[in-house]
């Protein structure tokens, strides 16, 4: 498998307060790319150091990226030069997610050898602990402890002597619900032998270990799992809110109560996930490409706290969760949203009809990877999967159930307009047959009267040419007794069953 392969994840939970994701198409150089900087977020300068990672540290931007793919192929989208100089310009988190022994040494050569090259700071991202996600969503890995260290160990020879960061195992140790005691053990002695074997390997490495995020476990609790997985003497430090959205403020403050019940190691710092959290959590903490959401701090090694080594974009921005596409999925919707949702952007063009109204994920990358998603998981087996779809001489909607848990859910709608006049504008009702309760949608805005749901389309997706289909529109919710698929469906009042 070619380096540009080796981030087609299977993973992106389908569970609450979590989430994360990748991948593309043709490759483009890092310079066809505008590099334009992040308006008043701090960039990537010659100031002094703020941890133990020089504040002049340069991150690299991987050419091959999801959105540096998306970017390249799509010049006439309106949204592209706010998505190509606000996202594909920043450094973003590299994903070893496919547990592929045969080439893991030469992917990370190439990654590390060319970022080098340019005299910059990889990102990488290691994602094959065996039972991943408790066997959620995200599931996958290596399929036992044996092969994970001797793939790690593999990774580690590639990474040659260039400083790179290393983000290990995203949820390994903040999710261990699933584990009797001797798993939880051999997994402790499993990461405490990476981050030995890649330090050994290449001693300019930086290895940081999963804290979680500041609304999942305890300080104390989540002390003593990095202790029992060696954090003190095989790490430089954690690092929290991967596919989250917690506040840079709560994680950091969050991250250091943390590692003060481990006796404040004054070789151990902080990292923090800052790809979405520009306007925090969602309330009630949905994790799954929840709306209203904007980039964070832009990635940076110049902290000004002692405490934090760094910022950065883990989970690449615009990559779905899962819920308004395939988890790994790059949606040039989710990427607009998060620019224009934050204040950074000194311009905001309107997307125009023609680039979304077949879907908001006009060009998704061809083999979605997923990241973990943020927070405990819901990773019971589902109650049921209830689809429905309803058809008139002029509209078909379908919805159809993308995960279901004890209480919970997230669905999927989509729209198409069978008729031969576009549709500029539209409003969609169904009607609810157990008791579920929306509590966040995307792609559209949502409202609920009794069991009646109601949902009409985002500034993006309201037109659909005849033949067209609006994708990307989708729902989490609750229920309590009956998660039974809807009916009643109607498109601009017309019914279309």
């Amino acid at each position: 498998m070619r380096a540009t392969d080796l981030f087609d994840r299977s993973r992106d939970s389908a569970r609450p307060d979590r989430a994360r994701r990748r991948r593309g198409a043709a490759a483009i150089g890092v310079s066809a790319v505008a590099m334009v900087g992040l308006a008043g977020l701090t960039q990537l300068t010659g100031v002094a150091a703020a941890g133990s990672i020089s504040g002049g540290t340069q991150f690299y931007v991987y050419p091959n990226s999801a959105v540096m793919k998306w970017d390249a192929a799509n010049p006439g989208d309106s949204r592209e030069p706010l998505i190509a100089s606000q996202i594909a310009s920043q450094p973003q988190g590299i994903w070893f997610a496919n547990y592929t022994p045969s080439t893991v040494q030469s992917d990370a050569s190439a990654i590390t050898s060319a970022a080098a090259a340019a005299g910059k700071t990889p990102v990488l991202v290691m994602y094959n602990i065996p039972n991943r996600d408790c066997g959620g969503a995200s599931a996958g890995g290596a399929p036992d402890i044996t092969s994970y260290k001797n793939y790690v160990q593999s990774f580690a020879n590639g990474l040659g002597t260039h400083q790179v960061i290393v983000i290990l195992e995203p949820d390994s140790l903040a999710l261990q619900t699933c584990l009797s005691a001797q798993q939880a053990a051999d997994r402790d002695s499993a990461l405490a032998f990476a981050g030995q074997a890649i330090h050994s390997a290449d001693p300019a490495a930086k290895v940081y270990m999963d804290a979680g995020h500041s609304a999942w476990n305890s300080p104390s609790a989540q002390a003593a799992a990095l202790n029992a997985a060696g954090v003190k003497t095989s790490a430089d430090g954690i690092f929290s809110n991967v596919s989250n959205f917690m506040t840079t403020s709560d994680e950091v403050n969050y991250d250091k109560q943390v590692l003060a019940a481990l006796g404040n190691p004054s070789n151990l710092h902080i990292v923090v996930d800052t790809s979405r959290n520009g306007n925090g959590p969602a309330p009630g903490n949905p994790w799954c490409d929840p709306s209203g959401r904007a980039v964070g701090q832009a990635p940076t090694a110049n902290t000004g706290d002692s405490a934090v080594d760094a910022y950065l974009w883990v989970k690449p921005p615009g990559e779905s969760d899962g819920c308004a596409d395939a988890a790994g999925t790059f949606d040039p919707a989710l990427a607009y949203a998060l620019v224009i949702n934050g204040p950074i952007h000194s311009y905001s063009p309107t997307p125009s009809a023609s680039a979304t109204s077949a879907s908001p994920s006009a060009s998704p990358s061809s083999s979605p990877s997923a990241s973990p998603s943020a927070s405990p998981s819901h990773s019971a087996s589902p109650s049921s999967s209830p689809s429905a779809s309803a058809r008139s001489g002029s509209c078909l909607v379908t919805y159809a159930v993308q995960s279901s848990w004890s209480g919970g859910f997230t669905a999927n709608v989509s729209i198409t307009n069978t008729g031969s006049s576009s549709i500029n504008g539209w409003t969609v009702t169904f009607r609810y047959n157990g008791d579920q309760k929306v509590t966040n949608a995307w792609g559209a805005s949502a409202s609920q009267s009794g069991a009646t749901v109601t949902l009409t389309n985002a500034s993006y997706d309201g037109s659909i040419a005849p033949g067209g289909t609006v994708t990307g529109v989708g729902m989490q919710g609750t229920w309590a007794s009956s998660n039974a698929a809807p009916s009643n469906f109607t498109l601009n009042g017309v019914a279309c069953s």
